[in-house]
């Protein structure tokens, strides 16, 4: 019996085994994955996100309970930053969430970003396909803490929430670029601090200036004390609404359409770049050219020319 048949019928060994081989790159978790394919379609992913110490771990564990209670299944997948300097990563998000871990409804995977930017791993979306086809109902994507240009949740995920929290000095100007554009859902958490109701009223002046298209969704704002879970019932409702919403408008299949096209893309660019690379290495030409751009004897971009057109040659016998 293959890892992915195993997988398919629950086995979480199996599951766990997969995962930790896609994200390090083994070559056969991309045949297991081939497997598992025709069964994703299924979940509902939420993604997590917001600038560091918004408290979104914290959030991240109320929310599980929260779904747990309405007697969902609930995998989450946490991105930890890794350090560019040792490689390793500390993964406390999982620590964060470990009353969970007797719970067999609740599967959490931690990952180490591994250089990769955009506020995921770029093992991310192949991790999400294997507890898909799992059966998963809910899965939580949890970022790392993001800037202005770390929005790619926002291709993973059905619903995507912005956590922001007041105190950080100008709030707005902390999220207003980039990511104030990729929020569904917005969350003002530890909202029992002073200035809570100003960073809500600011949010909804910036998304009141951005004015949704009629018909389209309106992100609304929550108040959240996470440690409390205070408002994190009627975050789960503006959620569902927001599903409700992709679902009754038609953008869940617009949605599925450019998730599809952005994977495919991203599993292209990294199949050629590996395949030419390989080739490079193979008869010493990457370390020629190299040299030979050091010593201005061709440009960089005549290079790469050649290097292609020498790999389709080849394909091409």
């Amino acid at each position: 019996m293959s890892l992915a048949d195993k997988i398919l019928q629950g086995d979480i060994r199996s599951a766990a085994r997969l995962m930790r081989d896609i994200d390090d790159g083994m070559p056969h978790a991309t045949e297991e994955l081939k497997k598992l394919y025709p069964h994703t379609g299924r979940a509902y992913i939420i993604g997590i996100t917001g600038p560091p110490g918004a408290g979104k771990s914290t959030l991240t564990d109320k929310v599980i309970e929260a779904y747990r209670k309405k007697g969902k299944t609930v995998a989450v997948v946490a991105i930890d930053p890794t350090s560019p300097f040792t490689g390793g990563a500390i993964l406390g998000d999982r620590i964060r969430m470990n009353r969970h871990s007797s719970d067999d409804g609740v599967f959490i995977r931690s990952l180490g970003t591994r250089g990769h930017l955009g506020g995921l791993s770029n093992s991310t979306a192949d991790i999400v396909n294997v507890f898909d086809a799992m059966g998963w109902e809910i899965i939580i994507v949890e970022t790392v803490g993001v800037g202005q240009d770390e929005v790619e949740i926002v291709r993973t995920a059905h619903t995507s929430v912005v956590v922001s929290v007041p105190g950080l000095g100008d709030d707005i100007q902390a999220i207003k670029a980039g990511i104030l554009e990729i929020g569904d859902v917005f969350a003002v958490n530890k909202a029992d601090r002073p200035d809570a109701d100003r960073t809500v009223r600011d949010l909804e002046v910036m998304i009141e200036m951005n004015h949704p298209p009629e018909g389209k969704w309106w992100p609304p704002v929550v108040k959240t004390v996470a440690a409390r879970q205070d408002g994190v019932s009627e975050l789960i409702d503006k959620i569902e609404a927001h599903h409700a919403h992709l679902v009754q408008s038609g953008e869940l299949a617009h949605f599925e359409e450019n998730k599809s096209a952005t994977h495919f893309t991203e599993l292209l660019k990294d199949a050629l770049f590996r395949q030419v690379y390989t080739r490079l290495h193979a008869d010493d030409r990457l370390a020629q050219t190299i040299q030979a751009i050091a010593r201005r004897e061709v440009d960089p971009y005549t290079a790469v020319e050649q290097i292609l057109q020498h790999s389709l040659k080849v394909d091409k016998q």
